[in-house]
């Protein structure tokens, strides 16, 4: 272990962009180590143990009817769309209440050609909404009037957009024209609110890069995946956020004073091995982190990956492989983290079709708060949301 830390010290450089930043590399007792390759004893989780849960009923009117695809969560606001790209953003309170939808759906200045979830941010201390329409980054207020545009170079994109503070967003920096022979990886960048000028450049350095690109075959075609367009490379924790780089075996911190700490490391090195076990994180809690692994080779059936899902228990300091129970029923009904979204207010949350809880009912497989809400739904309702939140 003592090598291994020599060898964290020399892991993370940041751009000259990051002035004054602190570096921290050195272990204490919250430094995990996940060995990708051991077999770990199974375990089963019940959410309710360690995380707090709410579920909300979108109300449904004639001029509110979505599919629910969640946009952003805040402490007084959802952010709801449809599946397809009609423009339409359903705005609702925390409760569920429709209050207005807004769409400026188009091709002129102040509209956007798209939205998608990780490219619409919810700023509520700022009453403004951020959309990332490839072109830029368009600003408007809580009703959907036009305040500004956050220009940006045409030759980079940006994987998601989140809310770092009051005057900045944080997000990663996707090029593309992509240099494969790199051995830093594309910026994580603290960008302003006001004019979209990049703050702090973060760069991770590794000795050699990971190509990202998965190929995925079905029953007559086949097709390529990027891993890092598709993955969520910032993950807020507590006070602060994980930053992940395939290429390398260690996952840093960004602390509040900007700051850089080693978080947690993966053994064997991803370079050891082909084809590369790849490591990711995908929810952190104050008890647990979970993660998954797998193996970067083709993929018999497009869109699923074999997967070993593993949690850390940071009270207990031991790894398992787990699945995580829904109490709020009263069958055995388990959670998958990979359709689950993160952010600074919520842990994950997760949209239930009306029309699976009605029949889960009628069936006598729902309890207690779950059962209460769902004997006053319609017949046709909106989705219900389910937000977890770490409990405090």
């Amino acid at each position: 272990m003592e090598k291994e830390i020599k060898i964290l010290a020399i892991v993370l450089l940041v751009s000259t962009g990051f002035v004054g930043c602190k570096q921290s590399v050195s272990q204490n007792d919250d430094f995990i180590t996940v060995d990708v390759t051991t077999g770990y004893p199974e375990k089963e989780l019940i959410l309710q143990d360690f995380m707090d849960v709410e579920y909300v009923a979108l109300e449904t009117t004639d001029d509110f009817l979505t599919q629910g695809s969640i946009l952003d969560i805040g402490e007084e606001i959802i952010l709801v769309r449809n599946n397809i790209n009609d423009g339409d953003i359903f705005v609702y309170d925390r409760s569920g209440k429709a209050i207005r939808k807004i769409n400026r759906l188009g091709q002129g200045n102040e509209e956007y050609v798209s939205y998608s979830f990780g490219k619409v941010m919810l700023d509520e201390e700022n009453s403004e909404i951020f959309i990332d329409d490839r072109r830029r980054i368009a600003v408007y207020d809580l009703f959907g009037n036009f305040l500004r545009s956050l220009p940006r170079s045409q030759s980079t994109n940006y994987s998601k957009l989140l809310n770092y503070d009051r005057e900045h967003l944080i997000c990663r920096e996707i090029s593309i024209q992509i240099d494969e022979k790199s051995t830093e990886s594309q910026p994580f960048a603290i960008i302003s609110k006001k004019d979209g000028s990049m703050v702090h450049d973060i760069r991770i350095r590794f000795e050699q890069g990971i190509n990202t690109i998965v190929m995925q075959t079905g029953s007559e075609s086949m097709m390529a995946v990027d891993l890092f367009a598709n993955t969520n490379t910032i993950i807020p924790f507590r006070d602060s956020w994980v930053l992940l780089e395939f290429s390398s075996d260690t996952i840093f911190r960004l602390l509040p004073d900007f700051s850089i700490t080693a978080f947690m490391a993966r053994t064997p090195s991803v370079h050891s091995r082909t084809p590369e076990i790849l490591f990711l994180p995908i929810l952190l809690t104050d008890r647990y982190i979970f993660s998954e692994t797998f193996k970067k080779e083709i993929e018999r059936v497009p869109g699923f990956f074999r997967k070993t899902k593993l949690a850390y228990d940071r009270q207990e300091k031991k790894t398992h492989i787990y699945s995580i129970i829904n109490d709020d029923y009263s069958i055995q009904k388990t959670l998958d983290f990979s359709a689950l979204y993160s952010n600074k207010t919520i842990a994950f949350w997760q949209k239930i079709e009306a029309h699976e809880l009605i029949e889960a009912n009628e069936k006598g497989e729902l309890k207690g708060k779950l059962k209460e809400l769902t004997e006053e739904l319609e017949d046709d309702p909106n989705p219900v949301i389910m937000l977890v939140k770490n409990r405090k």
